[in-house]
């Protein structure tokens, strides 16, 4: 009989680990669209855990060079922007993309540069010369000019906010020429110039918007200001700097998006605009406009953003506002095939912040950990039969109240760990306490830098694979015999550092992000086989 090590079936084999993670622990190497895609949905050019800013720069070039398909390209830059509502790294794609096919910059740069504040982005990443050029080549020269002869009054003043690079730097860069006296004339206030450099135009031209702003900013009186308010349709921000009394403010938070509002209440709170119980009530009831939550499909994630963010004074009924908004949110969240295994890293790295270390003033109190339970959560409210397991390199026993908030949950779940990690514990859990129990797939949330198995520090699992390969292989096994057909697996990666704990295959998913692009995906997969990661870039329509 020949060896049944040596020739066992190809279904029973374990795949061996192909790489090592940052933490030292064995993993799977992704494959370059595959690890581009992860970095585009997750990368934010901080300092992370286990990688700096300069590292996540020199692998995404490195990724980029990696992948020799142009279209590719392109789709990714617009799912980035679009789906996983990222900043710099779709901004990042286009400037590469430009120096790769022009052609299919154009197509995709309004999509991309869909706001002033990105602009800057790509201009800055431009100037910096990381890309290889250091200044504006003659195709993305018309690209600035052509968005900024088309994007509205209002577009053109809300990327007036900022500075380094400023809106005036970019003017005066690109060089666009007008395309009448009305944008003439703005072209020339926005970037300082004497009024007698505008002619032909002259200060007559200058859009209502932008004269009633300036009247704004010269009122003398806060009464006055908020008079004037009332005729003006322009970013909040435009106004903060003139405004000059708590009156001001006050109006301008019944000016303010729910959005705005949920992502400014420490602001409002510094400037006396909710010391009044009738604002506190205007703005709690905007923020948890049921209609407005749906029609918007906000997820969760936003509102524990603004809640986390939240200082301790800001008023009670607004804070409630939050939760209750949390959970009207909850139902944009899909169904997931379940039960589901959801397995939780609990552990040290999870405690960074999610969008990596920024400087002072500019890190998000957002952690790995608290996106995660909130993931974790959301999943759970869905699909309350489900079981979560919080781990590093143990399992916790989470203490599930079913009259938690969904905030109070992820916060109540993001407390338990802090050591190392061991990706595979939620599997193994499931493979002896849950052994009798049909559970349909394993979700597991975490930044994949797992490198304990068995309690044993950078050890492999069965046949020289990962732990998580070893339990995976035996939990489908299980669940087979107990007459679930067709298990799957879900690593979900809050930040990207290039491997995984379970390689791609029909029955393992691997999707980085915390957007709201996320719930679709894995909705897609668990039901069906249309919403792989890479398969659901490459179906973006350019």
């Amino acid at each position: 009989m020949a060896n049944r090590s040596l020739f066992s079936s190809i279904k029973s084999k374990l795949p061996r680990a192909t790489a090592r993670n940052e933490a030292g622990g064995a993993a799977y190497a992704l494959a370059p669209k595959h690890a581009l895609a992860q970095l585009a949905a997750t990368g934010c050019f901080g300092n992370t855990y286990y990688a700096t800013a300069e590292t996540q720069l020199d692998e995404l070039r490195q990724l980029i060079d990696q992948v020799d398909d142009d279209v590719y390209l392109a789709k990714l830059a617009v799912y980035a922007r679009e789906r996983a509502c990222m900043k710099d790294m779709p901004a990042a794609l286009l400037v590469a993309l430009s120096k790769r096919d022009t052609q299919l910059m154009h197509r995709v740069f309004e999509r991309v540069v869909d706001n002033g504040r990105v602009l800057r982005t790509v201009f800055q990443l431009i100037r910096s010369g990381q890309f290889g050029r250091n200044g504006l080549s003659s195709s993305l020269q018309r690209a600035f000019q052509r968005w900024l002869n088309e994007a509205s009054i209002g577009t053109l003043l809300s990327a007036s906010i900022g500075n380094d690079p400023s809106l005036r730097d970019i003017l005066r860069m690109a060089r666009p020429t007008p395309k009448d006296n009305a944008r003439r004339a703005l072209f020339g206030w926005l970037t300082d110039k004497e009024v007698a450099k505008w002619a032909p135009a002259t200060e007559a031209d200058l859009p209502d918007q932008v004269q009633t702003l300036i009247a704004y900013r010269q009122a003398e009186t806060a009464e006055a200001q908020a008079l004037i308010m009332g005729d003006l349709s322009v970013r909040w921000d435009l106004l903060a700097d003139a405004a000059k009394a708590p009156l001001v403010w006050k109006a301008m938070a019944r000016q303010m998006g729910p959005q705005a509002l949920r992502m400014n209440l420490n602001t409002l709170l510094r400037h006396e605009a909710l010391n009044d119980r009738e604002t506190v009530d205007y703005v709690a009831e905007r923020i948890a406009d049921a209609d407005e939550i749906r029609r918007s499909r906000q997820f969760p994630y936003q509102f524990l953003a603004a809640y986390t963010s939240a200082a301790d004074e800001v008023p009670h009924t607004i804070r409630a506002a939050l939760q209750k908004a949390a959970e009207i949110a909850c139902g944009n969240v899909p169904d997931l095939p379940g039960p589901l295994i959801i397995g939780l890293d609990t552990s040290g790295s999870m405690s960074s912040p999610v969008t990596g270390h920024r400087g002072r003033g500019a890190t998000t109190r957002m952690r790995c950990i608290d996106v995660a339970a909130l993931f974790a959560a959301a999943i759970l409210r869905r699909n309350p039969d489900s079981v979560v397991i919080p781990f590093d390199t143990q399992a916790y026993h989470a203490q599930i109240d079913p009259e938690d908030t969904i905030l109070s949950l992820a916060e109540r779940l993001a407390k338990y760990g802090g050591g190392g990690t061991d990706c595979s514990i939620p599997l193994r859990e499931a493979n002896t306490k849950y052994r009798q129990r049909e559970l349909a797939a394993c979700v597991l949330v975490s930044d994949n830098e797992s490198w304990v198995t068995r309690g044993q520090a950078f050890a492999q699992g069965a046949s020289g694979s990962t732990g998580v390969m070893t339990e995976w292989q035996t939990f489908v096994t299980n669940q087979q015999r107990l007459g679930v057909s067709a298990p799957k697996l879900v690593c979900i990666d809050i930040q990207h550092y290039g491997t995984t704990q379970a390689p791609e295959r029909d029955d393992i998913l691997n999707i980085g992000g915390f957007s709201d692009a996320v719930f679709q995906v894995v909705a897609s997969y668990l039901t069906g086989d249309a919403g792989r990661f890479v398969a659901e870039v490459e179906a973006v329509e350019l």
